[in-house]
């Protein structure tokens, strides 16, 4: 292919990841190593009662922005390094907590609470999202054809549900009175109160991401599974070998790409687990660091919000995405040309 049609190809890609990915990308780079403050001024301020004849004035200083001509905040953005990783990590005062061996109190600042539940979140959802729907896609192999489809179609519908959608309806199903939860007090015959406490909350989101995210493994899996050499498990059958000894020595081997293929995109997603916060509405228990990303984002009462927060915390979570997917990347590489690096 010659090089003039190749970037005719390839070039409004590359153009729209420039604009879209790598820009962004360096400004939230550079905002985070910036200070953007509102220019405040003091101003004499009357507040007066009501009434005509018994009317009381008050005359205070108040700390207001300053505006401009068009009625947006006047701001100043200052270079401060990495004071601003500083303040979120709070590194000294995390060091007295380790040293102390206060893990509760280390967990009680915010990144640290928000990196403790991102990681259980995304190490523990991994294994039962890959588990489920590698069982789910063998047993739906095993049915008879005619059962297939419908099998298919009915897994795949948690997946299909928009999460924040389907992460309200499983909190309705236990919040207060809902169904599930006046079962399981009828059941065990006591009150249960699902979102009293972080670690039910904890449970009903990993429940639900397990539950969202495993009809796409599924799928994927399905697929491999159809590309199978039927003579390998025939060979293996007529040589004594279990189902599971089929499954260990051939399937998996066989899936393996697609099983790393599967992990990468979990762990990319569930590191950003945000869905789940909103529709359980656990920030009062846990939060994740995209959700803090937002929180930062989101206007205090006099309209300012933390950009440089907000810009250090989503490249402290893009970096915390690369080391987590340096391991899977880098045995793929080595396992496809052969590198002993």
């Amino acid at each position: 292919m010659k090089f003039k049609t190749f970037a005719w190809f390839v070039g409004p890609s590359l153009l729209m990841m420039l604009l879209f990915i790598l820009a962004p990308l360096i400004s939230v780079f550079w905002q985070s190593f910036n200070l953007t403050q509102p220019v405040m001024q003091t101003q004499m301020v009357e507040t007066c009662t009501p009434g005509f004849i018994t009317q009381i004035c008050v005359t205070e200083e108040k700390t207001i922005p300053v505006l401009d001509d068009e009625g947006n905040m006047v701001t100043t953005t200052t270079f401060v390094g990495f004071d601003v990783y500083r303040e979120l990590l709070q590194p000294e005062k995390a060091w007295q907590k380790i040293t102390a061996g206060d893990w509760r109190g280390l967990l009680l600042i915010d990144f640290w609470g928000a990196l403790r539940f991102t990681l259980t979140f995304t190490f523990i959802t991994l294994p039962l999202v890959i588990g489920l729907g590698l069982g789910l896609a063998v047993a739906v192999n095993s049915l008879v054809k005619s059962l297939r489809g419908s099998v298919i179609f009915i897994t795949l519908l948690p997946f299909i549900i928009t999460p924040v959608i389907g992460a309200l309806s499983i909190k309705w199903l236990f919040i207060g009175d809902g169904i599930l939860t006046a079962a399981l007090e009828w059941w065990l015959d006591k009150d249960i109160a699902m979102f009293a406490e972080a670690w039910t909350i904890e449970f009903l989101m990993l429940f639900y991401r397990v539950w969202h995210a495993a009809p796409f493994a599924f799928v994927v899996f399905y697929a491999g599974l159809q590309t199978i050499n039927s003579d390998s498990l025939e060979s293996a059958v007529i040589d004594g070998a279990s189902r599971l000894q089929q499954l260990w020595y051939i399937v998996i081997p066989h899936l393996m790409p697609l099983i790393v293929f599967v992990s990468l995109i979990h762990l990319m997603d569930a590191y950003r687990v945000f869905e789940e916060i909103v529709g359980f509405s656990s920030q009062s228990h846990v939060i994740s660091l995209q959700w803090l990303t937002y929180e930062f984002l989101v206007p205090d009462q006099a309209g300012n919000r933390s950009v440089s927060r907000a810009s250090a915390s989503a490249m402290l979570t893009m970096i915390g995405i690369i080391f987590l997917l340096i391991y899977p990347l880098r045995k793929t590489w080595k396992q496809y040309y052969g590198g002993n690096s």
